[in-house]
């Protein structure tokens, strides 16, 4: 598994700010990149992971966090669909 490159701390925020800022994020990284997210949204399990399907980025890695929380670890996908939102 790649390092990530960095960390998204989105501990304290609701459904459906956590996939709004992930995306955002992804969105200025290069295809391939891999990141952490962290959140103690509990809609997190389900949203993450769907978005990532939908999207086209790779859901590397999903496990409960130490803060009550879940950290996943994702790869900026190289699909069309993931280019399409960043606007390439």
């Amino acid at each position: 598994m790649s390092t990530p490159s960095d960390t998204l701390d989105l501990r304290g925020l609701k459904c459906p700010l956590p996939v709004m800022r992930t995306r955002r994020h992804l969105r200025e990284l290069v295809p391939g990149t891999v990141i952490e997210v962290e959140t103690t949204d509990p809609l997190a399990v389900i949203d993450i992971p769907h978005f990532c399907q939908s999207e086209g980025h790779e859901l590397v890695a999903s496990a409960p966090a130490d803060h009550s929380g879940h950290r996943f670890t994702i790869r900026r996908g190289r699909t069309a669909s993931a280019d399409r939102q960043s606007g390439a």
